[in-house]
């Protein structure tokens, strides 16, 4: 059974608390880095898996995409996304990312947010990306850090006073399952290494453009200490890479 976690009414409620989820793709401190990495997308089709409160699938259309389709496997998360859009040419689907299955060659641009660490294999993502994309088509997509994932406890080490001392690092190659705490509660990740995530890539067609370790914004790195602690370690991974 795919994790659905979103539809838990605490859950989703602690979530909606989130800067990002207020804020939109503003309160997104990685947004920056993966905004810089998309193509022009001035009369595109373009797909976002893991679309969540829709705010990708909105920006594409302020980029004059032609039509975007949204999936998510949370019916909480696309009633919030229904909600905040008013687009008929924005579409949103309630199924898992593993069971997408759209006809080949139908999308110019491809968008994933921090949702493929919560799929157990990433080789058929590749696959099903890859064949959905046309010639000459784009997939960006951003994970939680390999160096983020690797442990179970993905927190700091903190010293007798409670500061944060380090971020340790475990178990990287010993890929698979990690049973971890996300707002309060018990979720599945799936932790792969940063080797895993291109090579699949290229191995299911993909030609890398580009791969980033983004930091926050200047602007964000002002706000508070938590925010600064993120130039300490990578906590987000990522790729765009193009189906020549």
């Amino acid at each position: 059974m795919k994790q659905n976690k979103y539809d838990d009414k605490a859950f989703f409620a602690a979530y909606e608390k989130m800067p990002r989820s207020v804020k939109g793709l503003a309160g997104a401190g990685e947004w920056h880095v993966l905004k810089a990495l998309l193509p022009d997308m001035r009369g595109k089709a373009v797909l976002d898996l893991g679309c969540g409160f829709g705010w990708h699938c909105r920006y594409a259309r302020e980029q004059q995409a032609r039509s975007v389709v949204g999936v998510d496997l949370s019916e909480k998360m696309l009633e919030k996304a229904r909600e905040k859009t008013n687009d008929p040419f924005i579409s949103y689907l309630n199924m898992a990312i593993e069971d997408i299955d759209f006809p080949r060659a139908q999308f110019d641009v491809v968008i994933s947010s921090l949702a493929f660490h919560y799929i157990k294999s990433f080789r058929p993502i590749c696959k099903n990306v890859y064949d959905c994309l046309k010639a000459e088509g784009t997939v960006v997509f951003s994970v939680e850090h390999p160096i983020f994932t690797s442990r179970h406890q993905q927190d700091w080490c903190y010293d007798d006073q409670g500061n944060r001392q380090h971020w340790p690092v475990d178990h990287y190659q010993s890929e698979g399952r990690r049973e971890t705490s996300f707002l309060a509660e018990h979720v599945i990740k799936y932790h792969r290494t940063l080797s895993t995530y291109i090579n699949e890539l290229i191995e299911a067609g993909f030609r890398i453009n580009a791969v980033k370790e983004p930091t926050p914004s200047e602007d964000m790195s002002a706000l508070s200490q938590e925010m600064k602690d993120e130039w300490r370690r990578p906590m987000f991974l990522i790729i765009s890479a193009q189906k020549p």
